[in-house]
């Protein structure tokens, strides 16, 4: 009995290992809102926000809003939601910051969910 309480908190101690996230000096910081993004962006940096897309914009590209401000979001088209989106379409994205040197930030978007219509 007491080999399979040990064993069985071996795993548990695995899983938490699996799921832990470094939070120490350098940790990558996940923005959550725009105006996070737009007041200090970090190339790479990830992000996840929900939110608006206001407009199309050009090819691939969108303004994002999730109320704190607009930011330009660079969406593929082979993970563009199967389902009408427009401006009143509640969606998730999650990608990173693109900061190139003396031009605004941008979103290249991984993933982007429907949350509601």
């Amino acid at each position: 009995m007491r080999t399979i309480i040990l064993g069985g908190l071996a795993v548990l101690s695995i899983f938490n290992f699996a799921f832990a996230q470094y939070i120490g000096p350098n940790a990558v910081k996940t923005y959550s809102t725009v105006e996070e993004v737009i007041k200090k962006p970090v190339d790479g940096a990830e992000v996840s926000f929900q939110g608006y897309l206001l407009k199309k914009v050009g090819n691939k590209k969108y303004i994002f809003s999730d109320g704190t401000g607009e930011i330009r979001v660079d969406i593929d088209n082979d993970i563009f939601p199967n389902v009408a989106v427009g401006a009143k379409t509640k969606v998730e994205v999650k990608g990173e910051i693109e900061k190139d040197f003396l031009e605004s930030p941008e979103i290249d978007v991984d993933i982007i969910q429907v949350m509601e219509k």
